[in-house]
């Protein structure tokens, strides 16, 4: 059967695509196998002088400094473009950081070369992990937030991490080939996950997922006097499971060094004395502003959070 000329066009077009994405696939395996040669510090360095020269003419830059504006009216324009130089700089060290996330791990559980923990995280962390219940926690885009979980799984936490797959297949490849070994279970984000994820729970495992981004099924939510909407799905979760809500953040700290927190979220419970998934999710979002306001410049204020 003869093609179509449209039918020719679409059919060397996916080549080309698949193509490109196998080149991009092998490009992203090399340089990240290269990177992880390569001095840690020296290579995070440059990549964030990097960012903060070519990320202010990026479109994003407009987004970051718009969110900025209207989440710190008080502060003075010098004071939102040193912001955004912050999280340009903490955008480039994440990425050349996903090569290193075992040197940055290493050492003692409790006494970590490159990261340290206050002794009330320690003690929430065991108690999490030694007291037979299963647990949903949350993170945000601060800081390094790969670091969470691989120090969850290093440190013996039966963890399932929920996560959302780069859009080229090839270079997601890559990087969850890195990440294995160091993360707990991996399980993609899809109409299937939150079935997954329910099951882990039902074991007595632990779910771990991000919860700063922009959903737009999700419920409403107040993030820095501003209605957003918020993913639902951990407070669904910890509802049907009834467990526990933990919170935890990497702080970037001078030196290439991180701190780690744990805390636990108090669920708000409705007049049947059922977690109430808006209003956890709202309480939720009121731990992820403190910490954002904490350190602004560790945020992905580029995301477009406000739709």
């Amino acid at each position: 059967m003869r093609l179509t000329w449209q039918q020719r066009r679409w059919l060397m077009l996916h080549r080309l695509k698949q193509a490109v994405n196998a080149v991009a696939g092998w490009s992203a395996a090399l340089l990240l196998a290269g990177l992880h040669r390569c001095d840690r510090v020296l290579v995070s360095n440059i990549s964030g002088a990097i960012m903060r020269i070519v990320g202010p003419w990026l479109p994003e830059q407009r987004i970051g400094r718009a969110n900025l504006r209207a989440a710190f009216p008080e502060k003075s324009d010098a004071d939102i473009e040193t912001i955004l130089r912050g999280v340009w700089d903490n955008l480039g060290r994440v990425a050349a950081e996903i090569a290193h996330l075992d040197h940055i791990c290493s050492g003692d559980p409790y006494n970590r070369t490159f990261i340290d923990y206050a002794p009330e995280t320690i003690a929430r962390f065991n108690h999490m992990k030694d007291d037979g219940k299963p647990a949903v926690v949350f993170a945000a885009h601060l800081a390094n937030w790969e670091l969470p979980a691989v120090i969850a799984a290093s440190d013996g936490l039966d963890s399932v991490v929920l996560y959302r797959r780069p859009n080229l297949g090839a270079i997601a490849d890559a990087v969850i080939a890195l990440r294995k070994g160091l993360m707990g279970e991996l399980v993609a984000s899809s109409m299937g996950a939150p079935v997954a994820l329910a099951r882990a729970l039902e074991q007595g495992r632990h779910v771990a997922m991000l919860v700063d981004q922009h959903y737009g099924k999700g419920v409403e939510v107040s993030f820095f006097g501003r209605r957003c909407k918020a993913n639902p799905l951990i407070a669904k979760l910890a509802r049907e499971a009834e467990c526990p809500i933990y919170g935890t953040r990497m702080i970037r700290l001078p030196d290439s060094r991180f701190r780690c927190e744990v805390s636990e979220v108090n669920a708000v419970r409705d007049a049947e004395g059922r977690i109430d998934v808006q209003a956890t999710m709202q309480a939720i979002s009121d731990v992820v502003e403190g910490w954002v306001r904490e350190h602004p410049e560790q945020w992905l204020w580029v995301h477009r959070r406000w739709r």
